[in-house]
């Protein structure tokens, strides 16, 4: 029924209530019509009431004439609002639920470049073994390359939570072949073959993205190119080879340990980054570049015998000489990403 309809509708019962009021009044004043034989005194007072009664109809009369004509006005406006309202509310329960069923995420696999301060206790161990081997050197730590993955979820429209991992390649060197080891404080030089100092790390970080330009939109693709900024704090671990006929130090006896194994640390890593995503034409995928500061430090590099005798690389001997592995530095990552809806 349209809204014109309704308020005539509404006009034409009005009428008839008003009718029918008219009616009821008329015979009750009939039923009240001056009776015959009344002294005055009775008749004053039976006028009275009768004119009392005359106008309370009367007020009763107007009264549900004014609230019909009311109601009706109300009920056609409202019948003239609903649809726009309803839309209003379909819209906005839409949104709601779409906002509260979908999320927006990325996957990337990235590659990247660490450089290394050189100014760590690495290359002074370099240093110091080069003494040792009369015909080898093994390589300063200066570059470390590294690959990960890494997922995150979009929220706060600018916001991303990311949690990842990276395998660092292995960084140092095996000499091939047979060296003279001078052994320090041994009785002579030893013939080591295919000495080894390498070392590798794992890491597994989470972190927080901020989306200065062109943040990525819930259902859509970047479409040029975003900036974001972030930070990332990570649990790493390394692991550090040496050959068995290193001279070790027992921190508990002060004495050298027969035969090496790996040296092991863990240590929690910090990193800032600032990068730039920028779509490409195949596949809706995206190629991201940071460029970020990881501290990296591993301050209690050891391994421990069976009596638990903790075992350290020394540069003189002695625990103050200890070896740390100090991988702090730049580094430079390129990443293919993929956002999705779920």
């Amino acid at each position: 029924m349209k809204p014109g309809q309704t308020s005539l509708s509404a006009i034409l019962l009005s009428a008839i209530v008003i009718q029918r009021l008219r009616a009821f009044f008329a015979s009750a004043k009939n039923a009240l019509f001056l009776p015959q034989g009344m002294d005055i005194q009775s008749r004053y007072y039976w006028q009275t009431e009768y004119y009392l009664k005359e106008d309370v109809m009367r007020l009763t009369l107007i009264l549900v004439t004014v609230g019909l004509l009311t109601a009706s006005s109300v009920l056609s406006q409202t019948r003239e609002s609903n649809p726009r309202e309803q839309e209003i509310v379909n819209s906005y329960l839409k949104k709601s639920v779409s906002q509260h069923n979908s999320k927006l995420s990325w996957f990337s696999a990235n590659f990247g470049l660490n450089r290394i301060f050189r100014d760590n206790d690495y290359n002074k161990f370099v240093d110091n073994q080069r003494a040792t081997f009369s015909n080898g050197r093994f390589g300063y730590l200066n570059m470390a390359s590294s690959i990960g993955l890494e997922a995150a979820v979009v929220f706060k429209e600018k916001f991303a939570w990311t949690i990842g991992g990276e395998l660092w390649l292995k960084m140092g060197e095996t000499l091939e072949g047979s060296y003279s080891y001078n052994v320090p404080g041994g009785s002579g030089p030893s013939t080591v073959t295919n000495p080894k100092s390498e070392i590798s790390v794992t890491g597994f970080s989470s972190g927080l993205q901020y989306f200065i330009l062109n943040p990525p939109k819930l259902g859509e693709s970047l479409s040029k190119m975003a900036v974001r900024i972030g930070g990332t704090v990570g649990l790493y671990q390394v692991n550090w080879e040496l050959w068995q006929q290193y001279q070790n130090l027992n921190l508990a006896t002060s004495n050298s340990a027969a035969t090496n194994t790996t040296f092991k640390d863990n240590t929690v890593g910090f990193g800032l980054n600032l990068g730039l995503d920028y779509p490409i034409n195949f596949g809706g995928l995206i190629v991201a570049a940071d460029l970020n500061y990881l501290h990296l430090n591993f301050d209690n590099v050891a391994w421990y015998n069976l009596q638990n005798e903790e075992i350290i690389a020394s540069l003189n001997g002695q625990e103050d000489g200890r070896v740390d592995l100090n991988l702090s530095g730049g580094r430079g990552k390129i990443e293919l990403k993929k956002f999705f809806s779920w």
